[in-house]
């Protein structure tokens, strides 16, 4: 999952790109706080998300982390550069995991319905990836935050009574790099938004949404 610019107010639910009928091995499960791979890693396996939640990072020059995206249901990641894992993968929380060989998306002499959607799968990473740069190119904080809200309301947020409720197994620090913000701004942001009564902090890990027309236009820069 990349921040891409939010164009629902309702939310919604996003869909399998990848049927079960395509499937090629068993599916297989990653623990909380266990690495998929790493970066540097040859690519052999592709992998869809099926369940929890999976953090792509990778260490820069001077040693900073940057968090490149965040593998949720419906996701595929692991598309290789050069042939190699261009990230290290870890889980933030268990994760169901349906591995695809690599050959099928590059060779397509296998299940044409299965390269197909590959294929697509890559090519919706690409523009959501440009979506991302421009983000964090020309956002503020507060427009970066509110956007990365209404992207998470949109593919997993949870409606009821006018309010839509997400989870987040991610911590502050890990928003902060994947949105080019410090840990501290992240923080205050969000406090800004629950003192304009856009949102409602339950605990760490738990955000109601409760002004969400609110939220996406602060995310498109509408201060008004």
């Amino acid at each position: 999952m990349y921040v891409t610019i939010p164009s629902e107010v309702t939310p919604q639910k996003s869909t399998n790109p990848i049927t079960d009928k395509t499937a090629q091995v068993c599916e297989t499960n990653l623990k909380t706080g266990a690495y998929l791979f790493y970066e540097g890693d040859p690519v052999e396996w592709l992998y869809q998300v099926k369940s929890g939640v999976l953090r792509l990072t990778r260490l820069l020059e001077n040693g900073r982390r940057q968090v490149i995206a965040f593998g949720y249901p419906g996701d595929i990641v692991g598309f290789p550069a050069n042939g190699l894992h261009h990230t290290d993968c870890d889980a933030l929380s268990g994760a169901r995991l349906q591995p695809y060989r690599r050959a099928t998306l590059e060779k397509g002499d296998g299940d044409p319905a299965l390269h197909q959607a590959l294929l697509q799968a890559a090519l919706r990473e690409i523009s959501a990836m440009q979506d991302h740069f421009m983000m964090l190119g020309r956002k503020s904080a507060i427009e970066k935050v509110a956007s990365f809200l209404c992207v998470l309301a949109e593919r997993v947020g949870q409606n009821a009574a006018g309010e839509t409720r997400i989870e987040l197994p991610m911590s502050r620090a890990d928003i902060a790099d994947f949105l080019g913000l410090t840990t501290e701004t992240v923080s205050r942001t969000l406090t800004q938004l629950r003192k304009s009564r856009i949102i409602e902090i339950d605990n760490i890990h738990t955000i109601v949404i409760c002004r969400q027309t609110a939220l996406l236009g602060l995310s498109l820069g509408d201060r008004d």
